[in-house]
């Protein structure tokens, strides 16, 4: 059985599921093999509009996998390395993945398992999952996922959960930022389909535009270059065949016909 399913549906919607319920989701070299190789697929495919990253039964994911953890420490500095290289390029790929990403936290999301959220663009919760940053109390550090955690919550949040490793409601999780909306369980796959839907309205082009240009912004001083490279942007988007659509359908008050750039 694999360890992660995924499936396209007729919208677009691409759905990665951890699919090691034994193991509480917790994800292994190989899932992030399979995970790597699946993000890399899905950013070239034009017909892949979304991605939704969710996973099997009760917990959303409890981390990495202890027993993959046992078995690292045995091997060398080289060895662990290239692995900690690997898991390091996942979360990379999930978080500029160039569609939108979406989240879904059924239950338990721990370690390793809140930087999966923490990399996709919008985080839908139910309100009975919970979130612990776990590691120092296996003598470890949240190191690869620290970067995206941190762009979620900042450093004086980080500066708590990191240390104490405190389980945390979906309602603090919500106020702290990690994640964007707490639901009821019960409704937490329907409140999943009225994001979709809002996202499926957008241009794709100008999603993956919008993308790179938060990463350009982010943490940058609104100077010269940045003022010159934003302008710059929004002439190329305002000239793009999306662009020129988008406004036009707006204008004579129809839906838009979004066609690959």
């Amino acid at each position: 059985m694999s360890a992660l399913l995924t499936s396209i549906d007729a919208r677009g919607v691409a759905t990665l599921t951890l699919n090691r319920p034994e193991r509480h989701n917790a994800f292994d070299d190989h899932l992030v093999h399979e995970l790597t190789e699946a993000l890399g697929r899905l950013e070239k495919l034009h017909d892949v509009r979304v991605v939704v990253l969710g996973s099997v039964g009760q917990n959303f994911s409890s981390g990495a996998d202890l027993e993959w953890m046992r078995r690292m420490a045995s091997f060398g500095e080289d060895d662990n390395t290239a692995d900690a290289h690997a898991l390091a390029q996942m979360l990379h790929m999930l978080d500029r993945l160039n569609k939108p990403t979406v989240g879904v936290v059924q239950g338990p999301a721990y370690g390793g398992g809140v930087g999966l959220l923490a990399c996709c663009d919008t985080v839908l919760a139910s309100d009975r999952a919970t979130f612990c940053l776990s590691e120092v109390k296996l003598g470890l550090t949240p190191a690869t996922i620290a970067p995206y955690v941190l762009n979620a919550i900042g450093a004086r949040q980080a500066r708590r959960y990191f240390l104490t490793a405190e389980v945390f409601s979906a309602r603090r999780a919500l106020e702290i930022g990690l994640v964007h909306e707490v639901v009821p369980g019960t409704t937490l796959a329907e409140e999943k389909e009225v994001l979709l839907d809002a996202l499926m309205r957008g241009a794709p082009g100008a999603q993956a535009a919008a993308k790179s240009l938060i990463f350009h912004c982010e943490n940058r001083a609104i100077d010269d270059d940045l003022r010159h490279e934003t302008a710059r942007r929004i002439a190329e988007r305002r000239r793009s065949r999306e662009g020129q659509e988008g406004i036009a359908a707006f204008l004579n008050k129809r839906l838009p016909a979004w066609r690959e750039e």
